[in-house]
This record gives C-alpha cells, structure tokens and sequence, in this order.
C-alpha cells in the first residue's frame, strides 16, 4: 500500500463511489463465508468423519490463512491494490468449491487449507482498501464494511438454507454460488481505488513484533471473533445433534446469527458515536453472554435461535473498534493494527477446530459454555476500547491522522 506521500490524488466523488465498491466487496466476501458454513453438516456426512475429525480439519484454514496473510501486503506492492484484490478475491469466491468435493479426511484438510489462504489474503487486502478510503473520507465507515460483510454472510447462510431445506448436493450449490460470486467480485472492484507503490518503495516487511498495547487489545477481538467463527461454523450442528431439529432449521441458525450481526455492524457507526466506544461494546458483552446462555441451557429450538442472534448482536461492533482502538494506541500504529488484526482473525479461523476438539472430548453444550465465558469477557474487558472513540484527543491526534499513520507502514 503507498503512503501518504505517495498516494495518488483521488476527487471526493471518485473516493465515494470507492467506499461503494469496497461495500460489495465486503459483501461478496462474507457471502462465501455464508455459504460454506450452511453446508458444514453435509460435509461431515459427505466425508463420513466425526466431530472431532471435523474439528481437525477445520482447524486448516488458520494454518492456511497464517502462512498467507504476509503475503497480501507484498501482491499489492508489485501488483497494486486494485488487480491485487481483484485476482485475491477470485481465489476465494472458487475456493469456495473445494470442501465439498473432497472425499475425506486428508482431501478436506487440503481443500480447507487453501480455503483458509485465499480468505486471509483477500480480507487483509480489501480491509487495508477500507482503511484508505475511510482515511481520505475523514470519518468512520470500518464498522459499516464489516456490516456489509455480515449482510454477505446473510445472503449466503440464507441461500444455504433454501439449499438444505430442499436436501441439494453441497457440490452443485457451492459451485454456482462460487460461479455468481466471482463475476460480481471481478465486476465490483473495478470500482475501488487503483492505489499503486513508487518504484524504489521498499516491500513491507513478512513480519513485525506487535506492541503490546495490541496484544491487550487484540485479547478483547480474540474474544468477540472466538464467538463469531465458532457460531457461523457450529450452530447449524448444535441445532442438529444436541438440540435434534431438522436440517432445514439447523441451516437457519447460521442465518440468525448473520442476521444479527448485520444489523448491529450496519447501525454500529452511529451507536458508537453516541453512546461511545466502551459503553457500546460492554452492552453487546452483556447480550453476547445472554445469548450464549440461552444457548447452553435453553431446551427449545426457538430459545436456542434466539441465543444464537443474540451473540451475533453482542459481538458485532467489536472487530471494527479494535482496529480504531488500534490505531491510536502508540508511536507504532501499523505494528499495533497488524497484531490485532492477526490475533482477531486467527481467534475466527481457529474457534470452529476449538469448538470441534472440546466437543469431541466432552461435548458441543460445554463448547458453547466456552463461548459463553468468552463473551463475558467482552464486559470485563471492554475499557481498553476506550481509544476507538473518533474524538479530537488533548495532544491533537485524530482519527484520520491516525489511520493514516497506521496506513504508512
């Protein structure tokens, strides 16, 4: 990505249409997210494994994604951001195919490693793009992107539904779902800034210790996206094996969750505007743990629904306030955005194998006790936000300034 002294000069309308396309980006992203944790259930039977096997596999598209992510930075330095999402995001709307297909055990593990790659080189190159426009824009729309990343995940959680409900092959599914996403992939981001680095611009770096105010902060991301990757990838299963409902219905919990979290992402600007960083995430802390409970120890499958969106309501703004509170943390805030962003996103990629290997050696209800606990810890916690608030500090630092910063590494 340029500096800012590099960076070319874009019109305020140019910028606008940016913040648009970088939206449908968000959204195609998280549709694909949607739609492969509708049809986990028929890939468990498919490859004919057990909860702890498929806690196994799910566990490579963190190694996947951790062995990638360096590499984002680098594709958009040669490349530049706009063919370098482009051809990133391809790669995982068609990965999308791959889990399905596989046949067992060590296919899936393969598949869902690729599958772990191509999502974290896309997401840190379409959020690094958020980043800028948000920066040239002077005000906040992280939390808004993340929302339509949620509405995404909806659309495609609700599609898997429909695609449950009527007992269609996972294969064909995802294999239109992945030919529709890579066209409207390719066709949104022409849209998005065509941000380029000089020549003699050195490459950034493949690794960089992160201060350890990221580390406080990321602990508090750690939690929310904990909650979040193990609901999207576990809840259509809770719903089928502890709570026994049909697969249409367990399918439609993955779509509350998603649900929820949209709404909540796409209204979380001006909640934090008004009631503040720490007041917003502490309240969701208390729904997210409320939720988590109802799923634990709730009977009926509506209960358990309800449980499930209200984790998704609880946990929604945080990710997008760790990145703030990130970037106004000290003299290193691309170091401190880097760790958070590493620590959150790695929480989500692990959270399903976690959930999968407890659930193996006792069951998915003290899984979801984890969680619960976890989601706790948002309330507890919450304070070390207090940075995300976009307000003038004593010393002048602002939120563009600090996006800025946090973009010039």
């Amino acid at each position: 990505m340029t500096t800012e002294s590099t960076a070319p000069a874009f019109g305020n309308a140019q910028v606008r249409r940016a913040r648009y396309a970088v939206a449908a980006v968000f959204t195609v992203h998280g549709a694909v997210t949607g739609s492969f944790a509708t049809r986990v259930p028929w890939i468990q039977d498919h490859t004919g494994i057990g909860a702890g096997q498929l806690g196994l596999a799910l566990a490579f598209p963190a190694i996947g994604a951790s062995l990638a992510m360096p590499l984002a930075g680098r594709i958009s330095h040669r490349f530049g951001a706009r063919t370098a999402l482009r051809g990133l995001l391809a790669l995982w709307t068609l990965a999308l195919v791959l889990p399905a297909l596989a046949p067992n055990l060590p296919a899936l593990c393969l598949a869902l490693f690729v599958y772990g790659a191509s999502a974290g080189m896309s997401d840190v190159a379409m959020n690094a793009l958020g980043v800028e426009v948000e920066n040239r824009l002077d005000r906040s729309i992280m939390s808004g992107l993340h929302g339509m990343w949620s509405v995404g995940a909806l659309l495609g959680s609700a599609a898997g539904t429909v695609a449950a409900h009527v007992g269609a092959d996972a294969r064909l599914h995802h294999a239109l779902a992945a030919l529709v996403l890579t066209v409207i992939g390719l066709a949104v981001c022409q849209g998005v800034l065509d941000l380029r680095s000089e020549p003699d611009e050195e490459p950034p770096p493949r690794f960089t210790l992160p201060p350890r105010s990221a580390l406080v902060i990321g602990a508090i991301g750690f939690c929310a996206v904990f909650a979040e990757g193990a609901s999207l990838d576990w809840s259509a299963v809770y719903l089928r094996d502890v709570v026994g409902t049909s697969a249409g219905l367990a399918a439609a919990s993955t779509t509350a969750f998603a649900l929820t979290m949209a709404v909540a992402r796409i209204a979380g600007d001006r909640i934090v505007d008004r009631f503040g960083a720490v007041r917003s995430v502490r309240t969701g802390g208390v729904l997210a743990t409320a939720g988590g409970l109802l799923v634990v120890l709730a009977p009926g499958s509506a209960a358990v629904l309800c449980g499930f969106g209200l984790l998704g309501l609880g946990v929604a703004v945080v990710v997008p306030l760790a990145f703030a509170a990130a970037g106004r943390s000290g003299p290193n805030p691309s170091q401190a955005i880097a760790g958070v962003a590493t620590i959150t996103y790695t929480s989500g990629l692990i959270a399903p194998s976690a959930i999968g290997s407890l659930a193996e050696a006792t069951s998915l209800v003290v899984s979801f006790g984890l969680v619960t606990v976890l989601a706790f810890g948002l309330v507890l916690g919450a304070g070390v936000l207090r940075g995300a608030d976009r307000k003038v500090s004593q010393g002048g630092t602002t939120a563009g300034a600090a996006t800025k910063n946090a973009t010039a590494g």
